[in-house]
């Protein structure tokens, strides 16, 4: 046990502590107990891995803290816990930030050079691309990993300061070879079983990134359009029909036009024809449910593709594919083959190479100089799909990409889908809505490929056919055994190297998966899943995915989708989703808004423990303001965790003879009030109310020490029976509190803890009531009698040590009997000569006489 310091202080603890928790093991995941207890004797976490790149911001601290409030938990209620941490380390985030850290641009075209050495190092600013130095896709990798590996280091460093104490030993990456492998083998499951599937199909496309990006990865951004109405001429010569689009550029690649089918103004031209302005192309007119009559003139054209209700439209009604925008977001050179007039394809022409923004302007002009451009409208703002890390508009483009089945298309999958997220239990309640509502709106399958460079690449190669074309019905897949994986440099099983690329030979899959299809495998690749089946066994199915609100559709529906088709069964019991942080003016913190607020400065300045107090201090699913300028509640919590050192020490200052026992009434009672708030936090953190939990175990310290602790103090003072009966119950109070304490103020309790016991808090048993029976109201009559008699001399303008030669205090009948228990010790800290206690209707203090100085 540690000697207790002359000036406890804060101030140092999150190193003494992290490097003892370290030496000793304290969070190490033990096997062999695990074993012996059982899968019910283990608690496991399927822990967010934080993206690898940039920064941890003070909603990571926020989030992270309410999971390891309940770990430290359950570990003190003797399960064995598994929790683990991983570094979401491979994406396009990743890429990014290399890209700007080192000035350098991926060109898979160019040769590796071992000798390149990037032109910067650690700049902050976004250097623009065609400044970056383009290197060979080896090289780049190369960046990446280097890069990924040291911003963990950082955030490790961030972690262990806050005091997670999960276990590092258990650490993963999402880029390593385990779980390349572990990524690949999942895959090829779904590929044998028919889940997963190659096709063509129109694909939002980040044109800066230049890869597809799947549903869960949109986000809304309002956007200023004009309407620009068109005439489309009608074929049989009775007239022109107007549309109205906010995309003139799209006009080369309209297919049809369509109106809602109870739209009496268009009834009549259904199965009509029109010609397109400007490009004399003739397309039908259609009709569609999801046509808004309300909208512009109740009538649109259908373009391959303008937004994801082309796709619809394209889709339900088998249209032809005339898509003009390439990958790069620029019109393609070649004119769609359904432009046939000399002037048509001139128009084309007029268009081809040029950025949307350009061509929406050149078309424009030339819609006028064909006067059928009618009118356009004032400029307004509507909401246009982005990439959630994308600076500009998404366009749709057709690619060959590859799928995961989602339940989109599959009602059976999509009920089941549904079913597995009715048993997980929801913290809080109301954040199945959120998933279910996800699942019942999806369109489409979910899209896994990347066209990207640093991730885990697709396993799988194409046979070329005589001409040397790809055979996409021949997919070549290597054996389980050999994996992992990287197509570009390894050969399918029976082939040889100097069959690349040529007749009859065979072409890798230069694509890699989203990083969601593989953090979407967290659990497996936590858990030993297809590498250790005996750990497997121990922790899965997880008992808690902990993640923000704002991933429910990405994270935690494409990791129940991965179990569902593998297993067959949720990944976790419970889901407990943490609310966001906001600015003092409400709004989420973010970076695209410029008012994240990172931790490090923060922990430093007012140490982790308080940091901690404020995150545990809001429930799960609550947003929680945050203002660094006046952190309230971290300044509360800081003042807690100093009071934790300062009452231990005080207490601790009083021995409690070997064999003496509870008898004082008033200690009693206090036992007996600490009993109640044992079974209350307990409850409470059972359900995952880590913050009703706090508020009874700090509203229970405070009254302890600013109450119980000032009205004993002179009888343990004292000695005898009735002293050690203080001072016994101090101790048993001492050491129930800082149990209680230990999940959120985790340094200051375990220093405390230091002083009187041996071993580490957090490997204690966590608190049982005493049972020992006293009586409530007594310490609440005293403490009642206390404030009351503090008011008294306040108001008297007199100092608390003041003597009172009298004092007369009324109360009801039980509760002045109450107080009667507790009288020797009133008057000792009031400093009373002659305390009388009356039955009245109500309490109060009806008279004070202080006694004359000296």
């Amino acid at each position: 046990m540690a000697a207790i310091p002359d000036k406890p202080a804060l101030e140092g603890l999150e190193a003494k502590w992290g490097e003892s928790w370290e030496q000793q093991g304290t969070y190490l995941f033990d096997r062999d107990a695990a074993r012996a207890k059982g899968r019910a004797g283990v608690f496991s976490v399927d822990t967010p891995p934080p993206t690898a790149s940039g920064s941890l911001h003070i909603g990571h601290v926020f989030s992270y803290t309410h999971t390891d409030v309940k770990t430290r938990y359950e570990r003190m209620r003797g399960k064995t816990v598994f929790y683990p941490i991983g570094w979401d380390d491979n994406g396009l985030p990743t890429e990014r930030r290399v890209q700007n850290y080192y000035g350098v641009r991926c060109d898979p075209s160019l040769p590796y050079d071992p000798d390149f050495t990037p032109p910067f190092e650690g700049t902050t600013k976004t250097i623009k691309a065609a400044d970056q130095i383009p290197v060979s896709r080896r090289n780049f990798i190369e960046l990446c990993e280097k890069l990924t590996v040291e911003d963990e280091k950082t955030f490790e460093d961030l972690w262990r300061t806050l005091g997670l104490s999960v276990d590092w030993t258990q650490t993963y990456r999402t880029i390593s070879d385990d779980t390349i492998r572990t990524s690949q083998l999942a895959f090829l499951k779904n590929l044998e079983r028919g889940e997963a599937y190659q096709d063509l199909a129109p694909t939002l496309w980040d044109v800066d990134f230049r890869s597809a990006i799947a549903q869960a990865e949109l986000e809304d951004r309002d956007q200023q359009a004009a309407y620009h109405r068109l005439a489309f001429h009608r074929t049989d010569g009775s007239g022109d029909i107007h549309i109205e689009t906010t995309r003139p550029e799209l006009l080369a690649a309209c297919v049809a036009l369509v109106a809602h089918p109870d739209d009496e103004r268009y009834q009549p031209v259904f199965g009509s024809t029109v010609t397109t302005p400007v490009f004399g192309v003739e397309v039908p007119v259609l009709a569609h449910p999801l046509a808004q009559p309300d909208k512009g003139s109740g009538i649109a054209m259908i373009c391959t593709f303008g937004d994801v209700t082309d796709i619809i439209w394209w889709r339900e009604l088998d249209l032809p594919n005339r898509t003009i925008i390439g990958k790069d977001g620029r019109v393609v050179a070649d004119a769609p083959e359904a432009i046939t007039t000399d002037g048509g394809r001139a128009a084309f022409a007029e268009i081809a190479g040029k950025t949307v923004f350009s061509a929406k302007k050149r078309m424009v002009e030339l819609l006028e100089e064909s006067g059928e451009l009618t009118s356009v409208s004032a400029p307004f703002t509507h909401p246009v799909k982005f990439f959630e890390k994308g600076d500009r508009p998404l366009e749709i483009v057709s690619t060959r990409q590859w799928y995961i089945r989602n339940g989109a298309r599959d009602a059976e999958l999509r009920e089941r889908l549904l079913a597995l997220g009715q048993e997980i239990e929801w913290h809080p309640e109301f954040m199945r809505v959120r998933y279910e509502n996800w699942v019942n709106g999806l369109t489409g399958d979910w899209l896994v490929s990347r066209q990207r460079f640093f991730g885990v690449p697709i396993p799988v190669w194409y046979g070329l056919d005589e001409n040397g074309e790809r055979d996409y019905a021949r997919v070549l897949v290597p054996d389980a055994a050999s994996l992992p994986v990287d197509p570009s440099s390894d050969v399918p099983p029976g082939y040889t190297e100097d069959q690349r690329g040529v007749p009859g030979g065979f072409e890798a899959e230069t694509d890699v998966f989203d990083t969601w299809a593989t953090s979407s495998l967290t659990p497996q690749l936590a858990g030993g899943w297809q590498r250790d089946e005996d750990l497997w066994s121990l922790v899965a199915p997880f008992d808690l995915r902990p993640q923000g609100q704002d991933i429910i559709r990405t994270w935690l529906f494409s990791t129940l989708l991965r179990s569902a088709l593998e297993d067959d069964r949720a990944p976790w019991a419970h889901a407990a989703i943490s609310g966001f942080i906001v600015d003092p003016d409400r709004k989420k913190m973010s970076k695209s808004k410029g008012n994240v607020v990172t931790p490090a400065d923060i922990l430093e300045k007012h140490g982790s423990d308080a940091v901690r107090y404020w995150a545990a201090s809001s429930r799960l699913g609550t947003d929680a303001a945050f203002d660094p300028q006046n952190p309230t509640q971290i300044k509360i919590g800081r003042r807690l965790a100093i009071k934790v050192l300062n009452a231990a020490k005080f207490v601790l200052g009083f021995e409690a003879p070997e064999g003496a026992s509870v008898t004082e009434p008033l200690d009693l009672s206090m036992l007996a009030a600490l009993d109640d708030v044992v079974v209350q936090a307990t409850a409470a953190l059972d359900a995952y109310d880590h913050a009703r939990a706090l508020e009874l175990s700090e509203s229970f310290f405070w009254t302890f020490c600013d109450d119980y602790l000032e009205l004993v103090k002179e009888r343990a003072y004292a000695g005898g029976d009735a002293g050690a009966s203080a001072a016994v119950a101090l101790r048993t109070a001492l050491s129930t509190l800082l149990r209680l304490l230990a999940p959120v103020v985790v340094f200051a309790a375990e220093e405390a803890w230091s002083w009187f016991e041996s071993g580490s808090v957090h490997r204690a048993a966590w608190p049982e009531p005493t049972g020992l029976g006293g009586d409530t109201a007594v310490l609440a009559a005293a403490s009642e009698a206390l404030i009351g008699i503090r008011r008294a001399k306040t108001e008297a303008k007199a100092s608390q040590k003041t003597p009172v030669a009298r004092a007369v205090v009324a109360a009801p009948a039980e509760r002045a009997a109450a107080l009667r228990l507790a009288a020797d010790d009133l008057k000792a800290v009031g400093r009373i000569a002659a305390l009388e206690i009356e039955d009245a209707d109500a309490f109060a203090v009806t008279d004070i006489q202080l006694a004359e100085e000296a």
